[in-house]
């Protein structure tokens, strides 16, 4: 299960917080993947 899934199935069952806290991961998750995408981007372009 991936995990929009996971966030939706959660809600539905009425399980919120645990919903949200997988929400908080997924973005936490994504702004990490982002920022080391961006160093290794300026990294690169600085070395030419």
């Amino acid at each position: 299960r991936v995990m929009t899934t996971a966030i939706a199935l959660e809600t539905s069952k009425g399980n919120l917080n645990f919903a949200i806290m997988l929400g908080i991961i997924l973005i936490s998750v994504i702004f990490t993947i982002n920022g080391i995408i961006f160093f290794i981007k300026e990294y690169l372009e600085s070395k030419q």
